[in-house]
């Protein structure tokens, strides 16, 4: 070990993750124990063992989380885990190596296994990770780790809405053989927690149907949610993408009920479409068994308290610096907002609220108190050339005629905090900012506006930033939805309000909401670019092809976006 002090780091780190585990690096190797040591001869049967294959995320600039999953009847008695990183992918030369004891590995967490190798590799650097139970080794995994210093370059991909039943992943099959790309950013619905809503699951994929243990249409609790990762990881396409890039992942509702809130008048939560509701025992439970499964299987490094009320179980909230190019903030805007401002009916009180103003009321919060000075203290801090917010929902206006918003349940529905936030760009002397958004299933690329009632193209002073959203992997699109709630013909509901989008939101620059699949950013010192791919979500991956639909450009010394050509 490097040191007492670095060891004993590392330790209590495995600890909040409920975890010990033994590192023995290249200086102590022969002192190793025998349980330590990889067999020199290894068998490639991971899907035998390892049924949910490796993954990597929350890179540090001297580490990752590694994480996998044993098949729970393929589990031996008092066999350990091994682990080894390398600089090569042939293992030949061996960075470290360790061990989970078996004791740590069983049903309390549902034979999941992470690994929290922050302290222990070099800055900027690729590596390649395997796990190898007996003499069985997994596949191989590609990680890396944060950069320090001067950043000439970043590219991150960016998903979101990735629901299992309504379609397939081609867009991930394309992630997974894209060279290019250092890190992925997945801003929330990983899962969805239903198995066939009506409202947006019409499960026309008869090889997509989800069975929840519960037998209930939507998750009950733990086991339900367990069960919904358990099926969506073992996509083939997802587990290709997570064994080659390292994931910074958030989430969003539907890791644990749709459009969820926290009703602080009863101090549980919201969740008005769950059949829960009105039950704030269940509630309070239902967030904490969500929040378990969720940390259970993605390879994140949060805060975990473990405590029995969900504000103070573990923070999600956190940042991550690439050199001296971008520092990006991962939001949690699900745990801690309050209710929504108009009623928590669909159609004219979640969605087009047309008798009611109470989203403009100060004082309303999506952030809660203890996020928002964080993320106050991140947003002055230099160093950084672009500043990044990875956010759930979309935070520019939306709105009809210019009055009416369209979703309440995004940053319209707490519009003085949005107007906080823009303003703490100002105040704090943030540089670049740049906002990254899902939930919405749509291309939109946006320049954020201190006064949307402005509309004056050359009041330079006016302009706060820009925002990219990332359209959905295959959840069906924004004007599906809506069509399903008005009964109406969704490509007519498409092209008239599509039309009226850009009539009445001059600062929204591109909008797309009929194709699904992913974006590119791209971050220089001179400018970040977006890129939207477009992958058909209904055919094999296999065959499904990609197709760019656009690329805007924001330049560090312009205020506006500025389109690029797609050839």
């Amino acid at each position: 070990m490097s040191s007492r002090r670095d060891f004993l780091k590392l330790m209590a780190r495995a600890a909040a993750c409920g975890m010990t585990v033994r590192f023995v690096t290249l200086f102590d190797r022969a002192r190793a124990l025998a349980q330590t040591q990889v067999p020199a001869r290894l068998r490639a049967d991971s899907a035998g063992i390892f049924d949910l294959s490796v993954a990597s995320g929350d890179p540090s600039t001297s580490g990752v989380v590694l994480w996998t999953h044993l098949r729970r009847d393929a589990v031996i008695s008092e066999l350990p885990l091994l682990f080894q990183v390398a600089s090569d992918a042939a293992f030949i030369e061996l960075v470290i190596e360790g061990a989970v004891p078996a004791s740590e590995i069983g049903p309390a967490q549902d034979y999941t296994v992470r690994v929290d190798l922050d302290g222990r590799l070099s800055a900027g650097q690729r590596y390649y990770y395997r796990f190898v139970y007996g003499d069985i080794t997994s596949n191989i995994g590609r990680c890396r780790t944060l950069a320090t210093g001067q950043l000439n370059g970043l590219k991150l991909a960016l998903l979101t809405c990735q629901d299992y039943t309504n379609g397939y992943y081609g867009a991930l099959r394309h992630l997974a053989l894209d060279e290019s790309i250092d890190f992925v950013v997945h801003l929330g619905d990983f899962i969805y927690e239903s198995a066939g809503d009506p409202s947006f699951q019409s499960l026309p994929f008869d090889d997509r149907r989800v069975v929840l243990p519960s037998g209930a249409a939507v998750s009950q609790g733990l086991d339900d949610y367990r069960s919904l990762y358990r099926t969506y990881r073992a996509d083939v396409w997802l587990q290709r993408a997570l064994e080659t890039h390292t994931f910074i992942i958030s989430h969003d509702d539907h890791e644990t009920a749709n459009d969820c809130y926290w009703d602080y008048e009863f101090d549980t939560l919201g969740a008005p479409d769950h059949p829960f509701a009105g039950d704030a025992g269940a509630l309070r439970q239902l967030k904490l068994d969500s929040q378990r499964a969720w940390l259970e299987y993605v390879p994140a490094r949060v805060n975990v308290r473990g405590a029995t009320h969900p504000h103070d179980y573990f923070e999600s909230y956190r940042s991550f610096r690439f050199g001296d190019l971008t520092q990006l903030n991962m939001l949690d805007t699900r745990t801690y907002r309050e209710p929504h401002p108009c009623g928590e009916g669909r159609v004219f009180e979640r969605y087009l609220p047309i008798e009611c103003d109470a989203w403009r009321d100060a004082g309303r919060s999506m952030l809660g108190d203890a996020q928002r000075n964080w993320l106050a203290e991140k947003l002055g801090e230099r160093g950084a050339l672009w500043n990044v917010l990875g956010n759930q929902t979309f935070f520019a206006q939306l709105s009809l005629g210019g009055a009416l918003p369209i979703n309440v349940d995004a940053w319209d529905g707490y519009d003085a905090e949005r107007r906080w936030l823009t303003t703490e760009f100002r105040n704090r002397g943030t540089s670049n900012p740049v906002v990254l958004t899902g939930d919405l299933h749509s291309y939109i690329a946006a320049e954020l506006k201190y006064d949307y009632n402005n509309i004056n193209p050359l009041d330079l002073n006016n302009y706060a930033g820009v925002e990219f959203m990332t359209p959905s992997v295959t959840t069906g699109a924004l004007f599906e939805s809506l069509a399903s709630e008005l009964q109406g013909d969704p490509a007519l509901l498409d092209g008239l309000t599509g039309a009226a989008v850009f009539l009445t939101n001059p600062h929204i620059k591109f909008f797309e909401s009929r194709s699904h699949g992913y974006s590119v950013l791209e971050f220089t010192r001179t400018y970040c670019e977006w890129t939207a791919y477009a992958i058909d979500k209904n055919v094999d991956p296999e065959v499904a092809t990609r197709s760019t639909l656009a690329r805007m450009r924001k330049y560090t010394f312009l205020a506006t976006l500025v389109p690029m050509s797609t050839s």
